[in-house]
């Protein structure tokens, strides 16, 4: 069972149950897709009169804009601060894929910069409302246990640390490959990436134009990825898609079925992986895949899924499986250790986002070179989230077999084909940039390699 409850203190002695506003919201979303009250209340071991409780409340619920983990939402909390703490998360998830260790010390520092920053933005702001937030030690140790963010350590020598912690469960690891037998084809890594599906590079003109524009900026527009490959790179699996709509009007337009599409379709407020959405991507599609897979190539019906312990990925996954997925087996990256161990971290993700930026500017450079609309109509009018997905698919098809595999090579070098994988993703870099950046300019941008 997921641990989305938390025990609040009674007098008495007694404990009561709480569930977070963003489980309620997700308790909200599967009954619309079809599930029953009771099979819900049975999934969160809670009576059904709880579930119809927050079922009749949906609409309060909806409204409510809480950061993730938070049982309520308190009106004597300044909203600001929950402007800073979103942003926060995202700074936090970029110098995370980026490789760079975050401190409680590096995130005090940034929140106090977003947040006199936003407020140096509010209409009668004076010097003393700016000095207000002190990014103290509780309020630290609450912003980890609102938002569920796990990798976050106190001290700046743990660079050193997480080095050492990376090497042993390395050491470990392959052990256990050796010990368990595990084949290359039976080990899987997934890790989940932020995507702004329709950003331009920062010195174009289109972005220049949006941002002096007021009101919604659909460059800011973010959809989040779960990206699934084994150790032996030739087999991917179905990604898993969160975006902030269940239906957005391209999908009317264009007729969509969402079982046909190339991702699992799921959506929340806040465009994030959550537990119960994770755990249906497992049972509906990682699940189903790698047992045909496995099958279908005469392998032994084993399997272990390696990843990172994110919110979203609960501890006791395994319990949530179904019967027919208990060949699956689950590992986790020690905190702190995962930027330097993690496949999908290293280049798997970045040459994801490089080749999807380079099949959008193809399709720009086709559309320009084909038909009467200008790049700027192409862009406003024409290029919607059915184009994203099509780029989506064309960018992960585009992920090498070699990609995937070398991208092992730190946590389980063995499993690597050949002898020249330690050079490879750093070879492969350059023309892939030079492609963009030279499709980029023949369709009149402003842009070079620092920009992609």
């Amino acid at each position: 069972m997921p641990p989305m409850k938390k025990k609040v203190e009674k007098e008495g002695g007694k404990k009561k149950e709480m569930i977070t506003v963003e489980v309620k919201k997700e308790i909200i979303e599967k009954h619309e897709r079809g599930v029953r009250v009771a099979d819900i209340a049975r999934f969160y071991n809670k009576s059904t009169s709880t579930i119809c409780t927050i079922l009749k409340k949906r609409e309060e619920i909806r409204e409510l804009d809480a950061v993730k983990g938070v049982m309520r939402v308190s009106k004597q909390r300044p909203h600001v601060l929950e402007d800073v703490e979103k942003l926060l998360l995202v700074w936090i998830n970029e110098k995370q894929l980026a490789g760079d260790t975050v401190t409680e010390n590096l995130i005090c520092k940034k929140a106090k910069g977003l947040y006199a920053n936003l407020v140096s933005k509010l209409p009668g702001t004076s010097t003393e409302n700016e000095e207000g937030f002190k990014a103290s030690r509780g309020w630290f140790d609450n912003f980890k246990r609102r938002s569920g963010v796990h990798n976050i350590v106190r001290h700046r020598e743990a660079v050193s640390s997480d080095a050492k912690a990376a090497e042993a469960f390395a050491a470990e690891f392959q052990k256990l490959m050796v010990s368990e037998r595990y084949l290359p084809q039976q080990v899987f890594n997934c890790d989940e990436t932020g995507l702004f599906w329709k950003k331009m590079p920062k010195r174009t003109y289109i972005t220049a134009e949006e941002i002096a524009m007021p009101g919604h900026k659909p460059m800011n527009d973010r959809l989040t990825l779960l990206l699934c490959a084994n150790a032996s790179g030739d087999f991917k699996v179905k990604p898993l898609l969160v975006y902030h709509s269940e239906n957005p009007r391209a999908f009317k337009k264009c007729k969509v079925q969402k079982s046909q599409l190339n991702v699992m379709w799921r959506s929340n407020s806040k465009a994030w992986v959550t537990r119960i959405l994770f755990v249906d991507w497992i049972n509906e599609v990682f699940g189903p895949a790698v047992k045909r897979y496995l099958l279908e190539n005469n392998l032994p019906l084993k399997v272990l899924l390696v990843m990172d312990n994110a919110p979203a990925h609960p501890p006791g996954l395994e319990d949530d499986l179904l019967e027919e997925f208990d060949f699956i087996k689950v590992k986790f990256f020690p905190p702190n250790a995962t930027s330097l161990l993690q496949p999908m971290d290293q280049q798997v993700i970045s040459n994801f986002k490089k080749l999807y930026t380079k099949a959008l500017f193809q399709r720009c450079f086709k559309v320009t070179e084909g038909t009467y609309l200008t790049l700027r109509e192409f862009w406003k009018n024409h290029f919607h989230i059915m184009s994203c997905l099509k780029i989506i698919d064309k960018a992960w098809d585009g992920v090498t077999k070699k990609t995937l595999n070398s991208a092992w090579r730190k946590l389980w070098s063995d499993c690597v084909f050949g002898h020249d994988s330690e050079g490879f993703s750093h070879e492969q870099e350059p023309p892939v940039v030079d492609e963009i950046v030279s499709l980029g300019k023949t369709i009149g941008l402003k842009v070079n390699e620092d920009d992609i």
